[in-house]
C-alpha cells in the first residue's frame, strides 16, 4: 500500500531503507518523544524496523519527501493495536521539524484509517512534547483530558501522555478534501 499527499510519499519499509532510517531516528532529541523505541539507536534496530512485515489493519511507512535533489526520507508513521482503538503513532527526523509535514502525514493517515474501517483512533504524546500535541489537534484530534503514566524506552522511565482521540466516522476537522492517493 502506498499513499501520495500534496508534498509527501508514504510507502512501506524495505529492508535496503535501513541506513536511511538509522541516520534520520538516531538522534536523542527524536527518540525521547517516542515510547517504544530504545536509545541509543541500533543499526539493528533499524534493520529490524526495515524488515518488519506490514499489517493490513495496523499498517506503518515511511514518511518520504520527493523533490529536485531525489527522494529523502522524513519520519514513519503508522498504527499499532490499542486498548479501545488504533493508536497513532508518528516520528519526523530533526531537521525536517516545522514544516508541517507531520500534520500533512497525519492527515493521510486519518483518510487511510477510515478506508481500512477504523472508526476511532487514539494518539498520546509526552507532556514535554507540547510539539506533538499541536500536529495532533491540528489533524483534529481532541484532548480527552487523560494523562496517563507511560513507560519510554529511550528514556528508561514513565512519563506522563496526554491522551487524544478522535472519532473518524463523524466530520473532524482535519482535511479530507485534500487529494490523498491510494494505490495497492
Amino acid at each position: 500500500m502506498f499513499m501520495r499527499s500534496e508534498r509527501l510519499f508514504l510507502r512501506p519499509a524495505w529492508p535496503e531503507d535501513w541506513s536511511e532510517i538509522f541516520a534520520q531516528i538516531s538522534d536523542e532529541a527524536v527518540v525521547r518523544n517516542l515510547s517504544r523505541v530504545p536509545w541509543p539507536y541500533t543499526q539493528e534496530a533499524a534493520q529490524h524496523f526495515a524488515a518488519l512485515r506490514q499489517d493490513g489493519n495496523h499498517p506503518h511507512f515511511l514518511i518520504t519527501l520527493p523533490d529536485a535533489q531525489g527522494v529523502r526520507l522524513v519520519g514513519c508513521i503508522g498504527l499499532t493495536p490499542g486498548y479501545d482503538a488504533a493508536e497513532l503513532d508518528c516520528w519526523i527526523g530533526r531537521e525536517h521539524w516545522g514544516r508541517g509535514f507531520a500534520t500533512e502525514a497525519v492527515r493521510a493517515m486519518l483518510s487511510l484509517s477510515r478506508a481500512i474501517g477504523h472508526r476511532q483512533l487514539s494518539a498520546a504524546h509526552f507532556i514535554d512534547n507540547p510539539a506533538s500535541g499541536r500536529v495532533l489537534r491540528k489533524a483534529g484530534f481532541c484532548p480527552t483530558g487523560r494523562v496517563e503514566e507511560r513507560y519510554s524506552l529511550a528514556r528508561g522511565q514513565v512519563a506522563p501522555a496526554a491522551i487524544l482521540k478522535i472519532a473518524l466516522g463523524e466530520p473532524c476537522d482535519c482535511d479530507d478534501d485534500l487529494p490523498v492517493r491510494r494505490a495497492a
